[in-house]
């Protein structure tokens, strides 16, 4: 049961009026069976399982810690939390991919079965991570209700896909007397309509042709690749941003706020920035529990030390979405870029002011457009099916005087790629940022219009078969 399914259609309003209807002193439980029940819905019973022992190992060890005094005490429960927890991760995400899944888990040969194994385990293991070590900076005091703690991790709007929350920022949320709010209701609806539009109206238009390209890569050379690398950027930010949305979304009908997991990533001047935008959950969690340490730790080599750590950081980063060649190579691309920031961004701000370059939008332009084709360059590897493939698309970018054939999916991709360039005009311009709370300011006689063309514009583009949401498998 996803969140584009007919299924989650008929599940949510249900949860919604059970808790609507239940007093304060049971609702967390009424989220916690209805988080278990969506996470059971993916016939992996497994899932859940994994999901409890994650709960469990957290729990019991960040009670641990905080009962423990001496340093030595406090650290070993801690790595003894951590260990657990990435084991957990560890044997189920790199297991089926390093060995045969059959032999494991019985009935979970194919590819597609390997992903269900998987699917949100990522999320919750980080969240207790960042738990754990939160506890032991004494930067949280450790959650002593079970119940609000197990709901911490499995709250059903973020399970799958984030946002990957910390413990100050939910918990105390989970524990607020529900107050029904109109204004948030109808907001969160509209927000998870607007969500499931973007998947299903543009991510999914998107992967018509990248998917097309990609899966076919050697049938193709010149401009073909180039743009279907472009139409899987637009792709994967639409998908994962959707998805965000919609999450975001269930949680304002339910009183909680998610983080945004967003901000115009691809308007971006520098590669660092880029990272201050796209999945910023998980960008500070990489910042705050890998990177720190490591710069730390060999903050007595000076620029290298931080260089080094970049470097390390983003090689993890490309890990933990996969053990293949490419996400590795995608990750260290992202620490090559940030690591040689770390050079030349003192020369660089310099230049900019000895230039008068800092205040010229020709200028923001023009880093705008570099810092997204580096970006898209690493999405190469992230993309194709093996290293050869990527490889192969790296070779044959260039325009090589062959016309462009109008595959299946280019007049789509190409329309909103043009629609996307005017909306980005209008972002740089100055346009609010939460495009949901904007609309619902306008007169009735502009929304209505616009939800009835939203639904609309759903059931013409809603199809069998439509992709998954991209970062399921990680």
């Amino acid at each position: 049961m996803t969140f584009t399914s007919l299924h989650f259609a008929f599940f949510l309003p249900l949860c919604y009026l059970v808790f609507s209807f239940s007093a304060d002193r049971w609702r967390w439980l009424v989220l916690l069976v209805a988080s278990y029940l969506f996470y059971a819905s993916f016939n992996a019973p497994y899932l859940p399982a994994v999901l409890v022992a994650v709960t469990c190992i957290s729990y019991a060890c960040g009670l641990r810690i905080a009962a423990h005094r001496e340093e030595a005490d406090r650290k070993r429960w801690l790595q003894l939390g951590v260990i657990g927890c990435v084991a957990v991760l560890a044997l189920l995400k790199y297991l089926p991919a390093l060995a045969s899944a059959s032999t494991f888990l019985p009935g979970l040969g194919a590819t597609s079965s390997v992903t269900l194994v998987t699917i949100g385990v990522s999320y919750f293991c980080f969240q207790a991570i960042s738990y754990l070590a939160d506890v032991y900076l004494e930067v949280e005091e450790p959650e002593h209700h079970f119940g609000y703690f197990a709901l911490y991790l499995a709250f059903f709007p973020k399970l799958l896909q984030g946002p990957i929350e910390r413990a100050a920022d939910l918990l105390p949320q989970l524990k607020r007397p529900y107050q029904f709010d109109y204004h948030a209701v109808r907001s969160g609806m509209l927000l998870f309509t607007w969500g499931l539009f973007k998947k299903v109206a543009v991510a999914d238009r998107f992967a018509l042709y990248a998917d097309q390209v990609y899966n076919h890569v050697h049938d193709y050379t010149g401009l073909p690749l180039l743009l279907a690398t472009y139409a899987y950027a637009f792709q994967i930010f639409f998908d994962f941003s959707a998805y965000t949305d919609m999450a975001r979304g269930v949680g304002r009908m339910f009183g909680i706020t998610l983080t945004e997991n967003f901000n115009s990533p691809y308007l971006a001047t520098s590669i660092a920035d880029f990272w201050r935008r796209w999945h910023i959950s998980f960008s500070r969690w990489i910042l705050d529990y890998i990177f720190k340490p490591l710069q730390m730790e060999w903050r007595s080599l000076g620029k290298a030390g931080a260089a080094l750590a970049l470097l390390v950081t983003f090689l993890v980063s490309g890990l933990w979405h996969g053990a293949t060649w490419g996400f590795v190579v995608w990750g260290g691309l992202h620490g090559l870029y940030l690591a040689a920031s770390v050079y030349y961004q003192p020369y660089q701000k310099r230049l900019h002011r000895w230039l008068r370059l800092d205040t010229s939008i020709w200028w923001r332009c023009c880093r705008i457009l570099a810092t997204f084709n580096l970006v898209c360059f690493a999405w190469i590897f992230f993309r194709a099916k093996t290293l050869g493939d990527a490889f192969h698309v790296v070779r044959n970018l260039g325009w090589s005087g062959e016309l462009l054939i109008l595959e299946k999916g280019f007049f789509e991709a190409a329309v909103l790629m043009v629609a996307l360039l005017v909306l980005a005009i209008i972002r740089v311009s100055g346009q609010p940022s939460d495009m949901v709370e904007s609309f619902l300011r306008k007169p009735y006689w502009i929304r209505w219009p616009g939800y009835v063309m939203l639904l609309v514009c759903l059931f013409l583009f809603k199809s069998e078969g439509a992709p998954a949401f991209v970062y399921f498998q990680f």
